[in-house]
């Protein structure tokens, strides 16, 4: 009886299993990070993009200047969540979901304005 309770045989391999799961778990959280500071810049680039193509086309009314900004968005694969004109500047707001559900890991959202060169 003895004998089995000195035996340390195997205790590497319970040892490596440990540590195993806990470099699977920290790698883990890195990736989700990493994707949530892509969808961010990637949701910021859009909202940038969007905000001068609509402020371009802000002549023919706020109406083609959010279209505009919709369409750019949608070819970029992020959805416009709210465009508004504040005197001659353009306001957008766009959002891109984090994951292969929204409920999974939510979304990243960003907001930019543009307007006429002064």
């Amino acid at each position: 009886m003895t004998k089995f309770l000195r035996d340390e045989s195997g205790g590497a391999t319970v040892f490596a299993c440990f540590a195993l799961t806990g470099l699977v778990a920290v790698t883990a959280v890195l990736l989700h990070l990493g994707g949530a500071v892509a969808a961010r810049h990637r949701a910021q680039a859009a909202a940038d993009l969007a905000a001068l193509a609509a402020a371009q086309s802000l002549v023919g009314g706020e109406e083609s200047a959010c279209s505009t900004a919709a369409l750019l968005a949608q070819r970029m694969q992020v959805e416009v969540s709210e465009c508004r004109v504040e005197d001659w500047d353009v306001v957008v707001s766009t959002e891109v979901f984090m994951g292969p559900s929204p409920f999974v890991l939510g979304s990243a959202t960003a907001v930019a304005r543009a307007g006429p060169a002064g």
